[in-house]
């Protein structure tokens, strides 16, 4: 397992902002793209003018997932002339829990040494062992870290306690991989919130559709135009203009969901989205159920609506569905819109 799990990182470094109030990129390895660095400067908190610091923050760019701690350095310490500094991973993999307890491990190494040498030292004993031990800077061990607890991490039950029946409308934009915007002025509640919706579909395990941390700046925006279907996160207010970006946009502070006016079509709700928004409401407000139970009867619904909808597909010309087969079954409109959106979702639809 430490072989592949290991082969998934890609590289680590080390972004410094000095007592003149500078930001530099002061050394990474084995490389970054020069594109990715100016991303990674923008996401790192220390260029802004703002005094908030953000300890970790982390999203994807071009299919790259990014992971930055950030320290404000105390006294006494061997870094002289720099007041804070990021650490900077980048990996394949989303995995939020393992790169920050890791980078947690290289910040105190950057504390006590003021060398990048021995952070190099440190990522290559994991990249080659899986493990990185030392006794004042404490050890990380790449194992305790499995894909699926990062997955079940953030709480569906805490999405449904805003949202309510309002929920559906998530659920049925994630199952018809529509784009969701969401703003929050603060970064920390949108990597909270934005990382629990890939889990509403869970038969897809996909957490690729997640952009938790977007700026609007062409670059990060011609990333997220090439993607079908994702979740975006956003801080920047100006967003709510954006309807090019969305057919979904969620404002988190004020909880509200608005669907755009070119999706309402697609996105039209009837009595099955009714009764799927009520059977997610029930479970999640159920005390006695943990957040991973709650993806889990979510989750056998989803089985429950795709594996119809492959018995439709079936009576279909190649296993695939027609709008003619569908419209002679006679489904309320909203229903047959929506099981349409689906099976082209899914790849199901003959075209």
């Amino acid at each position: 397992m430490a072989v592949s799990e290991t082969q998934l990182m890609l590289s680590v470094g080390l972004i410094e902002k000095d007592m003149n109030g500078d930001t530099l990129w002061v050394w990474c390895y084995p490389s970054v793209s020069t594109e990715l660095r100016e991303v990674l400067l923008r996401k790192c908190c220390l260029t802004s003018d703002s005094a908030v610091l953000h300890a970790f923050v982390f999203g994807q760019y071009c299919r790259t997932w990014y992971y930055v701690s950030t320290v404000d350095v105390q006294e006494p310490t061997v870094l002289k002339k720099v007041t804070h500094f990021s650490i900077v991973i980048t990996a394949k993999d989303f995995n939020p829990e393992k790169y920050a307890a890791f980078s947690r491990v290289l910040c105190r190494m950057y504390i006590k040494h003021g060398n990048p040498v021995k952070m190099m030292e440190g990522y290559i004993a994991v990249l080659t062992k899986g493990i990185c031990q030392s006794d004042e800077n404490g050890s990380f061990l790449i194992k305790d870290y499995d894909v699926r607890k990062a997955y079940l991490a953030g709480s569906i039950k805490d999405v449904v306690s805003q949202f309510g029946m309002e929920t559906i409308i998530l659920y049925t934009a994630l199952m018809l991989k529509k784009r969701i915007v969401i703003y929050h002025p603060r970064v920390e509640a949108l990597l909270e919130f934005t990382r629990a919706l890939p889990a509403l579909t869970w038969h897809r395990k996909d957490w690729s559709i997640l952009h938790p941390y977007v700026h609007l700046e062409d670059r990060e925006l011609e990333n997220l135009r090439m993607c079908t279907g994702y979740v975006a996160g956003f801080v920047d207010p100006e967003v709510t203009n954006r309807s090019d970006l969305f057919e979904v946009f969620v404002n988190l502070p004020d909880s509200e969901i608005t669907i755009s006016q070119h999706a309402k079509e697609a996105m039209a709700m009837g009595k099955l989205h009714k009764e799927i928004g009520h059977f997610i409401v029930q479970s999640a407000e159920d005390n006695d159920r943990t957040d991973v139970q709650v993806i889990k009867d979510i989750s056998m619904k989803t089985k429950e609506i795709l594996s119809n909808l492959v018995s439709l597909a079936k009576e279909g010309e190649d296993a695939k569905l027609t709008l003619e087969a569908l419209k002679q079954r006679h489904f309320p409109p909203a229903t047959e819109n929506f099981l349409f959106h689906l099976a082209a979702a899914e790849q199901l639809l003959k075209i």
